[in-house]
């Protein structure tokens, strides 16, 4: 009797384990999450891990706009708390980025990205239309 019980935990192990790994296997290694937002204003975060890193870096190429967020020293940063306004001043997009590098599709036009971190807020101003566009943000330095 214990003998069959144990078949049967291992078997119903077995069967835990295969199907977590067929879940796994669904999503393609390096496929980026799903974008979000709505209309023109759209974006995906992340970049944790090799292969959502490299997923993020060669799809940067894709959209008008790019940033990265990281420490002073390169440490990746995630948690960023963004918020991007037209240059009239009127707010377009607000997120928490999941992951260091935010791959974000807005129109044509001028732009004032706000991104905090660690108890510090950094501002760029960036044109968009024209290639493709990357801002970088340190945190916990100078500058």
């Amino acid at each position: 009797m214990i003998s069959l019980a144990l078949h049967l935990r291992r078997g119903l192990m077995a069967c835990a384990v295969l199907s977590l790994s067929t879940v796994a296997l669904a999503q393609p290694a390096g496929a980026l999450p799903p974008m979000r937002g709505e209309g023109a204003a759209r974006y995906v975060c992340g970049g944790i891990g090799l292969d959502e890193s490299t997923a993020f870096r060669s799809a940067m190429k894709d959209h008008p706009l790019s940033l990265l967020f990281a420490r002073a020293d390169g440490a990746y940063l995630a948690e960023v708390r963004v918020r991007i306004e037209g240059a009239d001043g009127r707010p377009v997009l607000a997120l928490r980025a999941g992951g260091p590098v935010c791959l974000i599709d807005l129109p044509a036009g001028r732009y004032v990205v706000h991104a905090e971190a660690e108890g510090e807020v950094k501002q760029q101003s960036v044109t968009v239309g024209t290639g493709n566009k990357t801002a970088d943000f340190r945190f916990g330095g100078k500058g």
